[in-house]
């Protein structure tokens, strides 16, 4: 045998070994992705979307991810363990999806340097530590529109969660949505400090409507609002998820939030090798939160002016925080002719004219 021929064998053989060895390799094993939760995923609110934009991000990257998630984890210590559990396990991604996780989150991303974390709403990133926030506002802006053209008695209340800057600019952009074409009109707040506890919620709401409110919404996460505005026959729009079906009669519109498209872009991301920390928001251009259907009771012109602001909005031709903005005690934060920075709202901590309360520790 010619020693040709014996190199021919030789390269046969070895291309052989090499295809049986790809074919007896494992396929590689999907990414695992973690969420924490701070409520129950239950059937509306924040944790709710946020739990849809998971089955939707699992949906589109069948194969390639396979999701967990921990709910009712509370801010803090506790919540530091169960994101530090996650990483331990091989997740390489995690969502962080409350504000008071995002100190915890900063402590575990130091501790896992090659898992990619992620914060909603909070202001905190490090090499592998990214966030990502809505530009709820937005929407806010457009329900106080709708809001101001049909009160009666010219008093909106919000039931609020937490006075932390994306709670503020909510209640801050209804407020400025109500007054710019109902001067007269006026915001009141009752703070319950908890995200989810429907009897809190639905208590505040009682006080808000014995006070005169003919309009009513939440910066919470439960249904409670919308059900005792149902009950006492005022109007209510809802936040986080379509609420229809606990006020069917009261619900005038309301504020969406989507997550999923943004949950799936980035851990793509993550698996190309292409994420890169930073700050993310998004907005209705953007799809992160969409306008809830405006209730058949609202009047055609309502309608049509909302919807025009709303395109307005989504074209980049008007800022819900253009200024002049006020604060309630008369000073100027942003000045005529400017835009208030995504900077300065991450830090907003005042009221604006036509918040009647007070904003708590000022």
């Amino acid at each position: 045998m010619t020693t040709r021929a014996l190199v021919r064998i030789a390269l046969g053989a070895s291309t052989l070994l090499a295809a049986a060895a790809l074919a007896a390799a494992p396929p590689q094993a999907p990414a695992k992705v973690g969420f924490v939760y701070v409520g129950p995923v239950g059937d509306a609110g924040w944790t709710f979307q946020h739990d849809l934009g998971r089955k939707q991000l699992e949906a589109a990257l069948k194969g390639k991810v396979t999701t967990q998630f921990v709910e009712n984890v509370p801010e803090g210590a506790d919540s530091e363990r169960v994101i530090r559990e996650m990483a331990q396990s091989g997740a390489k991604v995690i969502f962080a999806t409350s504000f008071g996780y995002m100190n915890p989150a900063l402590n575990v991303a130091k501790q896992f340097p090659n898992t990619v974390f992620l914060h909603a709403t909070g202001y905190k990133t490090a090499t592998n530590l990214g966030i990502y926030n809505g530009r709820f506002y937005e929407g806010r802006y457009l329900n106080g529109v709708v809001a101001g053209r049909l009160t009666k008695s010219n008093i909106a209340g919000v039931v609020a969660s937490y006075p932390i800057p994306e709670v503020v600019m909510g209640i801050n952009a209804f407020a400025r949505g109500m007054r710019s074409v109902n001067p007269k009109a006026e915001v009141r707040v009752v703070w319950v400090n908890t995200w989810f506890d429907p009897g809190k919620e639905r208590e505040a709401a009682l006080t808000l409507i014995a006070q005169g409110a003919d309009m009513v919404t939440h910066e919470t996460d439960s249904a409670a609002t919308n059900q005792a505005a149902e009950e006492k026959g005022v109007k209510v729009f809802c936040y986080n998820s379509d609420e229809t079906k606990y006020a069917p009669k009261a619900q005038l519109g309301g504020t969406i939030l989507t997550w999923g498209d943004y949950y799936t872009k980035v851990v793509n991301e993550v698996l190309a090798g292409t994420w890169k920390p930073g700050s993310v928001w998004g907005g209705l251009k953007d799809g992160f939160i969409k306008m809830a259907p405006l209730s058949p009771a609202v009047p055609k012109d309502v309608q049509d002016q909302a919807k025009k602001l709303e395109a307005q909005i989504v074209a980049g031709k008007f800022h819900p925080f253009s200024g002049p903005v006020v604060d309630q005690d008369g000073k100027v934060r942003v000045p005529a002719g400017q835009v208030i920075s995504d900077h300065d709202l991450e830090k907003m901590d005042y009221y604006v004219q036509g918040v009647a309360s007070k904003l708590p520790g000022k």
